[in-house]
């Protein structure tokens, strides 16, 4: 027999370890400079700097930071029509 308590535990336990995941992703920082071009973004894939030839564009990092949000929200859509999510990864779903 299935103890959902257990189950339970156990997605709070997931939760909390993607929380503490996303929270050190926000903290890291890659920095690029190519061609003319500076760019800095979050270890969860947010622009912070977008300059080119040393001026700063503001408006195209965040176009850029909303098409990734919704490329971000495309693929999870995917995946969860995949059987993917929590679901999936609990034997539920199907």
């Amino acid at each position: 027999m299935i103890n959902p308590f257990k189950q339970i535990g156990e997605i709070k336990k997931m939760r909390d370890q993607a929380m503490q995941i996303q929270k050190q992703l926000q903290a890291e920082q890659v920095d690029i400079e190519k061609n003319g071009v500076h760019i800095v973004i979050s270890g969860d894939q947010k622009i912070r700097v977008l300059e080119s030839n040393g001026r700063s564009d503001n408006d195209i990092a965040e176009a850029v930071n909303e098409a990734i949000k919704k490329s971000q929200e495309v693929a999870a859509k995917k995946l969860a029509q995949m059987g993917g999510g929590l679901s999936g990864l609990l034997g539920g779903g199907q």
